[in-house]
Protein backbone atom coordinates (compact mmCIF):
# COMPACT_ATOMS: atom_id res chain seq x y z
CA UNK A 1 0.00 0.00 0.00
CA UNK A 2 0.96 3.65 -0.44
CA UNK A 3 0.76 5.22 3.01
CA UNK A 4 1.21 8.73 4.39
CA UNK A 5 2.26 9.09 8.02
CA UNK A 6 1.73 12.32 9.95
CA UNK A 7 3.57 12.87 13.23
CA UNK A 8 6.33 10.72 11.79
CA UNK A 9 9.00 12.01 14.20
CA UNK A 10 7.07 11.07 17.35
CA UNK A 11 7.44 7.82 19.24
CA UNK A 12 4.40 6.15 17.65
CA UNK A 13 4.99 7.77 14.24
CA UNK A 14 8.55 6.52 13.99
CA UNK A 15 7.36 3.00 14.75
CA UNK A 16 4.62 3.23 12.12
CA UNK A 17 7.16 4.21 9.49
CA UNK A 18 9.62 1.49 10.48
CA UNK A 19 7.04 -1.28 10.64
CA UNK A 20 5.28 -0.17 7.45
CA UNK A 21 8.53 -0.26 5.49
CA UNK A 22 9.38 -3.67 6.95
CA UNK A 23 5.97 -4.90 5.77
CA UNK A 24 6.68 -3.76 2.21
CA UNK A 25 4.56 -0.60 2.09
CA UNK A 26 5.55 2.62 0.33
CA UNK A 27 5.64 5.37 2.96
CA UNK A 28 5.50 9.16 2.83
CA UNK A 29 6.67 10.49 6.20
CA UNK A 30 5.50 14.05 6.84
CA UNK A 31 7.95 15.98 9.05
CA UNK A 32 8.71 19.59 9.89
CA UNK A 33 12.46 19.24 9.38
CA UNK A 34 13.68 16.45 7.10
CA UNK A 35 17.37 16.99 7.87
CA UNK A 36 18.75 13.89 9.47
CA UNK A 37 15.37 12.14 9.53
CA UNK A 38 15.55 8.38 9.17
CA UNK A 39 18.02 6.41 7.03
CA UNK A 40 17.41 6.39 3.29
CA UNK A 41 15.05 3.71 2.04
CA UNK A 42 13.89 3.04 -1.51
CA UNK A 43 10.24 3.00 -0.43
CA UNK A 44 10.43 6.03 1.89
CA UNK A 45 9.64 9.60 0.84
CA UNK A 46 10.28 12.33 3.41
CA UNK A 47 7.84 15.20 2.89
CA UNK A 48 8.49 18.54 4.58
CA UNK A 49 5.45 20.31 6.04
CA UNK A 50 4.38 21.95 9.29
CA UNK A 51 0.71 21.34 8.37
CA UNK A 52 -0.02 25.06 8.22
CA UNK A 53 -0.70 25.01 4.47
CA UNK A 54 -3.70 22.85 3.48
CA UNK A 55 -2.70 22.90 -0.19
CA UNK A 56 0.75 21.56 0.66
CA UNK A 57 -0.77 18.81 2.80
CA UNK A 58 -2.90 17.75 -0.18
CA UNK A 59 0.30 16.88 -2.02
CA UNK A 60 1.31 14.60 0.86
CA UNK A 61 -1.90 12.53 0.65
CA UNK A 62 -2.69 12.63 -3.08
CA UNK A 63 -2.77 9.17 -4.62
CA UNK A 64 -2.24 7.37 -1.31
CA UNK A 65 -4.23 4.34 -0.22
CA UNK A 66 -4.40 5.34 3.44
CA UNK A 67 -3.21 7.86 6.01
CA UNK A 68 -1.96 7.16 9.53
CA UNK A 69 -1.56 9.86 12.16
CA UNK A 70 0.66 9.81 15.21
CA UNK A 71 -0.12 13.47 15.89
CA UNK A 72 -0.61 14.37 19.53
CA UNK A 73 0.26 16.91 22.20
CA UNK A 74 3.45 15.91 23.99
CA UNK A 75 3.01 18.49 26.77
CA UNK A 76 -0.01 19.98 28.53
CA UNK A 77 0.76 23.40 27.10
CA UNK A 78 0.41 21.93 23.59
CA UNK A 79 -3.17 20.79 24.23
CA UNK A 80 -5.37 21.79 21.31
CA UNK A 81 -2.80 21.11 18.63
CA UNK A 82 -4.06 17.62 17.83
CA UNK A 83 -7.54 18.53 16.63
CA UNK A 84 -6.28 21.61 14.77
CA UNK A 85 -3.67 19.66 12.82
CA UNK A 86 -6.04 16.75 12.22
CA UNK A 87 -8.58 19.12 10.69
CA UNK A 88 -5.97 20.08 8.10
CA UNK A 89 -5.35 16.40 7.36
CA UNK A 90 -9.08 15.67 7.05
CA UNK A 91 -9.58 18.59 4.66
CA UNK A 92 -6.67 17.42 2.49
CA UNK A 93 -7.94 13.83 2.41
CA UNK A 94 -11.47 14.84 1.48
CA UNK A 95 -10.15 17.15 -1.26
CA UNK A 96 -8.07 14.31 -2.72
CA UNK A 97 -10.65 11.57 -2.25
CA UNK A 98 -8.51 9.54 0.15
CA UNK A 99 -10.80 7.75 2.58
CA UNK A 100 -8.89 5.47 4.96
CA UNK A 101 -7.51 7.13 8.10
CA UNK A 102 -6.13 5.59 11.30
CA UNK A 103 -5.21 7.88 14.20
CA UNK A 104 -3.83 7.42 17.70
CA UNK A 105 -6.01 8.69 20.54
CA UNK A 106 -6.14 7.60 24.21
CA UNK A 107 -7.70 4.84 26.30
CA UNK A 108 -9.69 7.17 28.60
CA UNK A 109 -11.83 8.18 25.62
CA UNK A 110 -13.20 4.64 25.47
CA UNK A 111 -16.54 4.00 27.19
CA UNK A 112 -16.13 3.09 30.86
CA UNK A 113 -16.42 -0.64 31.42
CA UNK A 114 -19.07 -1.97 33.76
CA UNK A 115 -17.68 -3.74 36.77
CA UNK A 116 -14.26 -2.14 36.53
CA UNK A 117 -12.02 -2.85 39.53
CA UNK A 118 -12.00 0.08 42.01
CA UNK A 119 -8.33 0.81 41.30
CA UNK A 120 -9.04 1.13 37.58
CA UNK A 121 -11.92 3.54 38.25
CA UNK A 122 -9.72 5.62 40.53
CA UNK A 123 -6.85 5.74 38.04
CA UNK A 124 -9.19 6.75 35.22
CA UNK A 125 -10.61 9.59 37.31
CA UNK A 126 -7.21 10.89 38.44
CA UNK A 127 -5.61 10.71 35.00
CA UNK A 128 -8.68 12.27 33.42
CA UNK A 129 -8.38 15.24 35.79
CA UNK A 130 -4.63 15.75 35.41
CA UNK A 131 -4.65 15.45 31.61
CA UNK A 132 -8.09 16.98 31.05
CA UNK A 133 -6.93 19.51 28.44
CA UNK A 134 -5.19 16.85 26.37
CA UNK A 135 -8.20 14.53 26.50
CA UNK A 136 -10.56 17.39 25.63
CA UNK A 137 -8.35 18.03 22.59
CA UNK A 138 -8.65 14.36 21.57
CA UNK A 139 -12.42 14.40 22.09
CA UNK A 140 -12.73 17.30 19.65
CA UNK A 141 -10.54 15.39 17.20
CA UNK A 142 -12.71 12.29 17.47
CA UNK A 143 -15.85 14.39 17.02
CA UNK A 144 -14.34 15.81 13.83
CA UNK A 145 -13.56 12.29 12.64
CA UNK A 146 -17.15 11.19 13.23
CA UNK A 147 -18.45 14.18 11.26
CA UNK A 148 -16.07 13.58 8.34
CA UNK A 149 -16.56 11.47 5.26
CA UNK A 150 -13.46 9.38 5.96
CA UNK A 151 -13.31 5.71 6.90
CA UNK A 152 -11.55 6.44 10.17
CA UNK A 153 -10.33 4.32 13.06
CA UNK A 154 -9.21 5.76 16.40
CA UNK A 155 -6.74 3.49 18.22
CA UNK A 156 -6.93 4.18 21.97
CA UNK A 157 -4.00 2.95 24.08
CA UNK A 158 -3.46 3.48 27.82
CA UNK A 159 -0.13 4.67 29.28
CA UNK A 160 2.58 4.39 26.64
CA UNK A 161 5.89 2.62 27.16
CA UNK A 162 9.17 2.68 25.28
CA UNK A 163 9.44 -1.09 24.93
CA UNK A 164 10.15 -3.45 22.02
CA UNK A 165 7.41 -4.68 19.71
CA UNK A 166 5.63 -7.80 20.96
CA UNK A 167 2.66 -8.05 18.60
CA UNK A 168 0.75 -9.54 21.52
CA UNK A 169 -1.90 -7.38 23.17
CA UNK A 170 -5.64 -7.22 23.69
CA UNK A 171 -8.00 -5.30 21.42
CA UNK A 172 -11.63 -4.29 21.92
CA UNK A 173 -13.56 -2.58 19.14
CA UNK A 174 -15.81 0.04 20.71
CA UNK A 175 -14.36 -0.47 24.18
CA UNK A 176 -11.22 -0.99 26.23
CA UNK A 177 -9.55 -4.18 27.51
CA UNK A 178 -10.36 -4.72 31.19
CA UNK A 179 -7.58 -3.47 33.46
CA UNK A 180 -5.51 -2.49 30.42
CA UNK A 181 -2.98 -0.06 31.84
CA UNK A 182 0.03 0.03 29.49
CA UNK A 183 1.12 -0.59 25.91
CA UNK A 184 4.41 -0.07 24.08
CA UNK A 185 4.47 2.57 21.37
CA UNK A 186 5.72 -0.12 19.02
CA UNK A 187 2.61 -2.19 19.68
CA UNK A 188 0.37 0.86 19.20
CA UNK A 189 1.90 1.27 15.74
CA UNK A 190 1.38 -2.45 15.10
CA UNK A 191 -2.29 -2.13 16.02
CA UNK A 192 -2.72 0.91 13.79
CA UNK A 193 -1.21 -0.82 10.78
CA UNK A 194 -3.29 -3.91 11.51
CA UNK A 195 -6.47 -1.82 11.50
CA UNK A 196 -5.92 -0.70 7.91
CA UNK A 197 -7.37 -3.89 6.44
CA UNK A 198 -9.83 -4.67 9.23
CA UNK A 199 -13.36 -3.58 8.22
CA UNK A 200 -14.60 -4.14 11.78
CA UNK A 201 -12.58 -1.11 12.89
CA UNK A 202 -13.94 1.36 10.34
CA UNK A 203 -15.57 4.40 12.01
CA UNK A 204 -14.81 2.86 15.40
CA UNK A 205 -12.67 3.52 18.43
CA UNK A 206 -10.47 0.54 19.27
CA UNK A 207 -9.06 0.06 22.77
CA UNK A 208 -5.68 -1.68 22.88
CA UNK A 209 -3.62 -2.76 25.91
CA UNK A 210 -1.60 -5.61 27.38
Amino acid sequence: MRLTVFGATGGVGQEIVKQALAAGHHVTAVVRDPSGYAPAHERLEVFRSDLSDPEQVRKAVAGRDAVLSGLGARRLKDAGITHRLTRTVLAAMEAEGVRRLVVVSAGPLSPALRGQPPLDRLMRAVIGTVLKKIYDDLRVMESDLAASGTDWTSVRPPRLLDKPLTGTYRKVVGGMPRSGRTLARADVAHAMLGALDDPATVRQGVGVAY
